[in-house]
């Protein structure tokens, strides 16, 4: 499989009609063939056969990088795609900044000198771990951030769906990333998913002192909601064009120090923009 558009036709011509939360419908496949979007730091995945608003995947990976989760950062900057899960006070729980910032956890420590133990609360900093892991060994094979917390799903206004995703430092030149994805909306969501972990992955490997690599993208439950197919038909008769370029400031030296203005796209001329619902 060598493309987003092989992907999405592969899902529509092996899919099942299954039912789904919310009530809409869908074909889907189950572990379809990966997706590997290879020299990323030159042809980046941003899809041609529809226009992707790539300011909404900037800001929603700053907003990730924030540890926020709460919309008005988002709304501010124009971006509304978190709203239909929010509460009242723009609250979505502790979903992927947090996990990927302040994971929440436990360990016990001896108390004093005496035999009794104690509960010591840790916010533990994955993408600030996962970066200093990167730079002291970059062999290594735990390079893996998670947000999928099973003790806080509960909490979430919407459970984590790209949920894990691993680093690998090819050839001590390259940072390649692979990303695993529990439940994917192959027509609204994938889209704007392959191009925030491949922007995540020339960030961090900026950062790093590497080159971006590969992206490789590998997927659950892969669906299409029954009222996309007459945009999906639509997007398939379409010819791919060639990838944009994305770069970033020069002068970064912390994943923190990222801003709107630090991600330049250059040529990028997709085909028009297909509006679809959102299933919420």
């Amino acid at each position: 499989m060598n493309s987003y558009e092989e992907l999405l036709q592969y899902v529509i011509d092996n899919g099942e009609e299954r039912g789904d939360r919310t009530g809409t419908g869908t074909i889907s496949v189950f572990a379809p063939p990966p997706v590997t979007y290879r020299n990323i730091g030159e042809q980046f995945p941003l899809i041609t056969t529809k226009k992707v608003h790539f300011k909404s995947v900037i800001y929603e990976l700053l907003w990730f990088l924030r540890g926020d989760t709460n919309i008005k950062f988002l709304n501010d900057n124009g971006v509304r795609i978190w709203d239909e899960w929010a509460d009242r006070d723009g609250e979505l729980g502790p979903i992927y900044g947090e996990q990927w910032r302040d994971w929440a956890a436990t360990r016990e420590v001896p108390l004093c000198e005496s035999n009794v133990s104690g509960f010591e609360f840790l916010c533990i900093d994955q993408i600030a771990n996962v970066i200093k892991g990167i730079k002291e060994n970059p062999l290594g094979r735990r390079h893996i951030v998670s947000a999928w917390n099973v003790g806080e799903i509960e909490q979430m206004a919407l459970p984590p769906c790209h949920l894990m995703f691993q680093f690998y430092v090819r050839g001590g030149t390259f940072l390649d990333c692979q990303l695993y994805q529990r439940s994917a909306d192959m027509f609204l969501g994938v889209p704007f998913n392959i191009a925030s972990y491949a922007l995540l992955t020339q960030m961090v490997a900026h950062v790093c002192g590497l080159k971006a690599g590969n992206f490789t993208h590998v997927l659950g439950d892969a669906h299409v909601y029954s009222n996309h197919l007459r945009q999906v038909t639509t997007l398939l008769g379409r010819d791919p064009k060639p990838f944009p370029k994305v770069v970033l400031s020069p002068g970064i030296e912390t994943i923190d120090e990222f801003t709107r203005g630090d991600v330049i796209l250059m040529n990028y001329d997709p085909h028009p923009a297909i509006k679809a619902k959102v299933a919420v």
